[in-house]
Formats: C-alpha cells, structure tokens, sequence
C-alpha cells in the first residue's frame, strides 16, 4: 500500500507541483489550502506524513500543529513544517510543538523528496521500537532475517523466552514484571556487547520473547553469557524471603496455591551453517521448537539444533 501524504499550504500552485512530484514518487496525496479544513481532514483519517506550511488563512500551520499533537488519532503523525519565515525562532516554535522537520521556502524538489523518505523511514523505525525495552520489533526483526537469507550470510537465530514469568507477574504485579522485562532486554544487550561480531542484532518480539541474530561461530558463548547474567540477576527482584524459600507461592482461581520457581532464561537456537535455512519463517520455527526443549529443563538452559536436515 502506498504511504498516504497530506500537504496544507494556503499557494494553490505550490500544492499542485508537490503533489504531482509526490505521485511521481509512489505516495497517495491529499490536500488542503486553509488549516481548518487542513485539521479536519487529519484527525478525521491520519495519513502517514504531514507537510505543513506555516502561513495560511482561517488557521496558522503552528495552532494546526499544536491541535494535531493533542488529538488522539494524529498525535504521533510526523509533520515537515514548511515555512517561507527565515527567523530562527519560528522554526524553534514549530520543533517545539512537535515538528519532525522543516524546510524553508522557496526549496528544492530533490531537498523536499529526500527530506519526505527520511522522516517516513525515521517514523516507521519509531513505530517498530517496542516502547518498554527500546529494541527493535516484528517489522525489523523480519527485514534482518530476509537480508541475511537472501544474501547467503551464515547467522544463527536465538529465541530467547522468560520460564515462569506469568506467576512471576501474577505474585509481584505487572510494575515489577515490566522490571525484569527490561532487565532481560539489558542483558541480551550486554551480552551481544561481549563477544566480537558488529553485525549482531537483538530484537523484542514482545512480552516476555526475545531474538538475537548472530555469528554462528559465537552463538555459544553468546548464550552463556548470557544466562550466567541474567541468572547472576534476576533474585534482585524477588524479596527476601522468596529468594531464601527458592521459590514463590501463586494462588489460582480456585484458590489453591501453587509453587514456582524463580524465573529462569530458555534459549534456542539455530544456525544456517549447520543446517540448509529457505527462509525467516523456517529459522524462526526451527529455534522456536528448540526454545520449547530448553524449556523443559529446570533453570536457565540453550538448547542448538544440530540437525542437518
């Protein structure tokens, strides 16, 4: 589907030119001369960028700006302020109120264009980053795994999933849950850091799901460090008395309590070297079905596949 562009400027010609460029370029454009109809049409449907002039009749580009920025369905679209005002403190004004970027009339076309690319790419990063541990989510997690299949990079793929963390969130409560969620995101980080591969990736599946893709020949070490972190770790966020008992106390809906111990990391892991990989689905299956056999040991475990088929 085509990105959707609005562009509100008050010149009818300045419109009709960016608006065929912007067509030119692949992106479905929408507009409006004055900022009131400019506003309705925007919160009433939010297109995937606004480029916004400042100068225009009924309703100045900036009180659209600001009115955009605290209604809930255009809040967080990413405007380019497009202004013929040379003074600094305008252009302050507009970043303050939330502006992603702006551009000073007259402007090149080829500025415009690559300004547009550059904000809408910087958006979608934005939108993806899981907003709890700041790590890259789904979209980008299978955009790596497809480059590197469709390249031939050797690569091993670890899932990477929390044992016992639902009665851990259930007995300490979800504050304390998100805690250990980016404490897990921390210590993936950490050990990515720990061993010598500058193309490795760490990715947030969500919940309490994680991904790391890295150098086959150091996956191991990776996943021991790992564990050896989070295990040297995670007691911080149980109490006391828990942490002596080596174990918490859950009660169900039936009122019956039950036993479980403290959370632990499960990891599995697949690598392209040891094993023919088509695609991000099969890789992703694969260390999916090898995490579930981590998982049926006590503790913190990684489990590799070394299949060959």
């Amino acid at each position: 589907m085509s990105e959707r562009i609005f562009i509100a400027d008050d010149d009818p010609d300045i419109v009709q030119f960016v608006s065929v460029n912007l067509e030119l370029e692949g992106y479905e454009v929408s507009s409006a001369t004055d900022g009131k109809e400019a506003l309705a049409s925007i919160t009433a449907d939010a297109p995937d960028l606004v480029i916004l002039d400042i100068m225009m009749p009924e309703m100045d580009g900036l009180a659209v700006l600001r009115r955009m920025r605290a209604h809930p369905t255009s809040a967080n679209v990413p405007v380019i302020v497009l202004t013929a005002k040379a003074l600094p403190q305008d252009r302050i004004r507009g970043l303050e109120l939330g502006a992603d970027d702006y551009i000073s009339k007259p402007f090149e076309l080829d500025e415009l264009l690559v300004r547009v690319r550059t904000v809408l790419q910087r958006a979608k990063a934005m939108r993806d980053l899981s907003p709890l541990t700041g790590l890259p989510g789904n979209f980008r997690i299978t955009q790596e795994l497809e480059r590197r299949t469709e390249d031939g990079d050797a690569y091993a793929l670890v899932h990477a999933d929390l044992d016992n963390f639902k009665a851990f969130n259930d007995h300490y409560g979800f504050m304390r849950g998100d805690g250990v969620i980016k404490f897990t995101a921390h210590v993936m980080l950490e050990a990515m850091a720990g061993i010598e591969d500058p193309e490795a990736f760490i990715g947030h599946v969500g919940g309490d799901d994680f991904v790391a893709i890295v150098d086959p020949d150091l996956v191991e070490d990776f996943c021991k460090t790992l564990i050896r972190t989070f295990d040297e770790g995670i007691l911080d966020f149980y109490d006391t008395g828990d942490v002596l008992r080596g174990y918490i106390e859950v009660t169900d809906r039936r009122g019956e309590r039950h036993a479980f111990p403290h959370t632990s990391i499960s990891l599995g892991v697949v690598s392209s070297r040891d094993r023919d990989i088509n695609n991000q689905w099969e890789a992703s299956a694969v260390a999916s079905e090898m995490k579930e056999y981590a998982k049926r040991q006590p503790g913190s475990v990684y489990e590799i596949d070394r299949r060959n088929a």
